[in-house]
């Protein structure tokens, strides 16, 4: 037999024969040496040319360390941290970023997607380190996390098989091979140095959205709280307690301590200011302060729909129409006209936007960014009639006609009235209103609930963290559940009290607590009675006092001393100390007054700069002490398990700055906290208009010679009321008259006149002192602590001068507590009143009873 037809392979050409495979590859070739082979027509090796060199020291990349700029990372870490993960970074934060990137990624960094994946890591392990929604580069969390990481960097790389070991990371687990078909056979995916080569996952896991050791169970009418991987242990029994407790979620920001946010124009967000917060900012920071009032009502503005033009609309004359017994405008919007563009247009009829002001002259003025000019009110009227104040410093509408100078030189900036830029001539206003105000809701961009009732996030500035606890859409879904649930369970464990109106997530507020007065003490001890005699599941989380802590200025006269100051908090710490149950368990704030020191032993009880300063720690340190014998009382009953109870982490003093701001569940609820008689400020310096029916009577008298005003003057002054409703805003209502059923006390019509008149004109100019600095000083580097903006869930605002009232405005609720001692219509003698309100349920109510 031919010796060729016994062995066939001989015969078969090598192009034709298949080539080996690691799942049945031969001795010869060892399998971790053969790479899937293109065809062979092209010549290409069936295996890969081996070094011969076996001893050759791999040469390693070398890394140059750069100074990786923190503008530079910004907008990589905004998209992995912010968008991605749900976290916000501080500047802290960002710089320590930037160094760790540069110094260990090195100038490759973008090209070769070494600082993404560093950054994936470290977003993923923060949230499953800590479970604040805030990486702060201070913190322990973030050294640790960098420092674990820098020595899984090789070569510039994240490397798989040094990273830390942990599920839904960006380095996943390494894969042992990549399926491929080739033909008929599976080729391994694999290095020709036969090192594996990590894999980069997607991390798609947004469950927590900031919250690692609190998962809540969705499907469960219950909160599960564990523990991340740092221990592996749960929650023990207290801690449990003091998550389910809602004093865990209150947060207290200081107004000294809040971000100081300006509006940038260019971009249309807000931006951090670059430079620290100083007592002697330079003269800019003037001019700033009111340029970021006028920018921020600016682009609110324009927002409303009623300054948004429509281009359908421009075809059609704009016309009113009654719809749902109120009057509403069709297809008219407004168009607001910069003071400078009046020029060479004299007679024509124009909308102004700008500030209020008062000319060397005397003369008032409106002025904005782009020039000021002479304002004349003698036949404008208010928009509403009666409905706010107007004074100078507040950023009003103005619609009126304008009227050039008639002089030879007067036309032109720096005319003959004025130097600088103030315009020529003179701007008859016929109607005068405040800015509408933009709902909370709409700022944040929560436009309406999904289908299963969640909240779903729209436009507005969502992603801006205003309070540094978690911008809306970051946390705000989350921390809305965690508040129905934290609400539900303490709802389920001690119910409400006997009114209904809320048990645990109340708030109670009193006004005007004056130490140096008996009166005062006897007040105190009949509201803190009344909340101790509850249940203590039903306790409630806070209490606010809310000074003057004294009826005259402290330290500015003989009269009142620093030790008599001080005699006064340590009566204070004698009264709260016959409570135990209620230091152990709430969180009690003190904020200041005019009248309180420091400020007070200059200003003699004069308006002194806002912010202000809280109380010092020298009068207070007796009032803490008592807070700290009631914890450890309350801790040794717990242990010994005598009385009912306690927990919630222990109560607390502290004492605030003016204004103060309150969180609870992050942004979900905003509380501030002000002490000033404003009305009366307000009463002081608001521009008089003359009344309507007084001008409506002059034209009747002219049109009739009786001058009878029957039913069709009545009728006339309602219908122009609807109409400028309209024409001031499509959204903006006037406050709604607090409810009979939260309201324990009667209010007359003119004091829920005079409420609503408050509350419309802080809420519209949208600044807790929309007065002219020489009015009421401002410190300018803080002045964005004053803003109304977005508005907050409740404005707590004690005006010693107006009477107590609970109002709402545009889902914004208003509180003033009025004084702790007052005097009843109904009773002759002294009744201690206060105010609650409840969180969650936005319910407030003011009460009192007989001393």
């Amino acid at each position: 037999m031919d010796p060729s037809e016994s062995n066939p392979r001989r015969r078969t050409a090598p192009i034709f024969r298949a080539p080996e495979t690691p799942a049945h590859g031969s001795g010869k070739h060892p399998s971790h040496t053969l790479i899937p082979s293109s065809s062979p027509a092209f010549a290409t090796p069936a295996f890969p040319v081996r070094n011969r060199n076996t001893n050759a020291i791999s040469v390693k990349r070398a890394v140059v360390p750069i100074t990786l700029s923190v503008p530079l990372l910004r907008p990589l870490a905004f998209r992995i941290f912010t968008k991605k993960h749900a976290l916000t970074l501080t500047s802290s934060a960002l710089a320590s970023l930037a160094t760790f990137i540069g110094r260990h990624c090195g100038k490759d960094w973008q090209a070769n997607g070494s600082g993404e994946s560093v950054l994936d890591e470290v977003a993923a392990w923060w949230k499953k380190s800590s479970s604040d929604v805030l990486v702060d580069g201070e913190t322990v969390e973030l050294k640790n996390i960098l420092r674990n990481l820098e020595g899984c960097m090789d070569c510039g790389l994240l490397v798989a098989s040094r990273s830390l070991s942990r599920q839904n990371s960006l380095l996943s687990r390494q894969s042992s091979s990549l399926s491929a078909s080739f033909n008929d056979g599976q080729a391994s995916d694999k290095a020709t140095s036969g090192a594996p080569r990590p894999l980069l996952g997607r991390d798609d896991s947004q469950t927590s959205l900031g919250f690692s050791s609190l998962a809540v169970d969705e499907d469960e009418d219950h909160a599960d709280y564990d523990m991340d991987d740092r221990g592996g242990e749960g929650l023990d029994d207290e801690h449990e307690e003091a998550v389910d407790d809602i004093r865990h979620w209150l947060k207290y920001i200081s107004a000294f301590e809040q971000p100081r946010l300006t509006y940038n124009v260019g971009r249309k967000h807000f931006e951090r200011a670059s430079t620290p917060a100083t007592m002697f900012p330079p003269p800019s920071a003037k001019t700033t302060l009111f340029r970021n009032r006028y920018n921020l009502i600016y682009q609110r503005l324009l927002r409303n729909e009623t300054f948004q033009t429509s281009a359908l609309a421009n075809s059609q004359a704009p016309s009113l129409r009654r719809s749902a017994s109120m009057v509403a405008t069709v297809q008219q919007s407004y168009k607001l006209t910069p003071v400078a563009n009046l020029l060479g247009r004299n007679g024509s009829a124009h909308l102004l936007l700008g500030l209020l002001t008062m000319m060397p002259s005397g003369t008032l003025a409106i002025g904005d960014l782009t020039g000021t000019i002479a304002l004349d009110v003698r036949h404008a009227r208010s928009v509403p009639e009666d409905g706010a104040w107007f004074c100078p410093g507040m950023i009003v509408l103005v619609d009126g006609v304008y009227e050039e100078e008639q002089a030879a030189g007067g036309a032109g900036l720096g005319g003959g009235n004025g130097v600088g830029g103030t315009i020529g001539g003179r701007f008859v206003a016929l109607t005068v209103g405040g800015p509408p105000c933009e709902r909370r809701d709409i700022t944040l961009g929560l436009v309406g609930q999904g289908p299963e009732g969640e909240v779903t996030a729209g436009g507005g500035f969502g992603w801006t963290d205003f309070l540094d606890l978690g911008s809306e859409k970051a946390t705000g879904p989350k921390m809305r559940s965690v508040m129905d649930k934290v609400l539900a369970r303490s709802k389920l464990a001690g119910g409400d009290n006997d009114d209904g109106v809320g048990g645990r997530e109340r708030l109670v507020v009193m006004g005007e607590v004056r130490l140096d007065s008996a009166k005062t003490f006897d007040a105190l001890r009949k509201v803190l009675g009344t909340y101790a005699a509850e249940a203590w599941e039903t306790t409630p989380m806070a209490f606010v006092l809310m000074g003057n802590f004294t009826q005259t200025a402290a330290m500015a006269a003989t009269s009142n001393t620093s030790a008599d100051y001080r005699e006064g908090f340590d009566a204070l710490a004698a009264a709260l100390s016959e409570f135990p149950s209620l230091l152990s368990r709430a969180t009690f704030f003190f904020v200041p007054g005019d009248n309180d020191p420091w400020a007070s032993a200059f200003s003699a009880g004069a308006a002194v700069c806002i912010p202000r300063k809280p109380v010092p720690d020298l009068f207070a340190s007796r009032v803490k002490r008592a807070f700290t014998a009631a914890n450890a009382e309350a801790k040794a009953n717990r242990t010994n398990n005598v009385g009912g109870g306690g927990g919630g982490g222990g109560g607390e003093a502290i004492f605030t700055s003016n204004p103060a701001r309150l969180s609870v569940f992050g942004p979900a609820q905003e509380i501030v906290l002000f002490r000033d008689d404003i009305s009366g400020r307000l009463r002081r310096n608001a521009i008089r208009f003359r009344p309507v029916q007084a001008q409506r009577h002059e034209a009747a008298t002219a049109s009739t010679p009786d001058g009878s005003r029957g039913g069709e003057s009545k009728e006339a002054e309602t219908m122009e009321m609807e109409i400028d409703h309209a024409v001031e805003t499509a959204e903006s209502h006037r406050p709604k008259q607090p409810d009979e059923a939260t309201s324990a006390v009667p209010a007359t019509t003119s004091d829920t006149q005079l409420s609503r008149k408050l509350t419309k004109t802080l809420l519209d100019q949208g600044h807790l002192s929309p007065f002219a600095l020489s009015t009421r000083p401002v410190l300018w580097d803080h002045g964005s602590a004053l803003q109304l903006y977005p508005l907050p869930t409740v404005l707590v605002l004690m005006d010693a001068e107006t009477p107590p009232f609970a109002a709402s405005y545009e889902a914004c609720c208003v509180l003033n507590p009025g004084t702790l001692v007052g005097r009843s219509d109904a009773r002759r003698g002294d009744v201690a009143r206060w105010a609650e309100y409840a969180v969650g349920r936005d319910k407030a109510r003011i009460l009192q009873e007989p001393i």
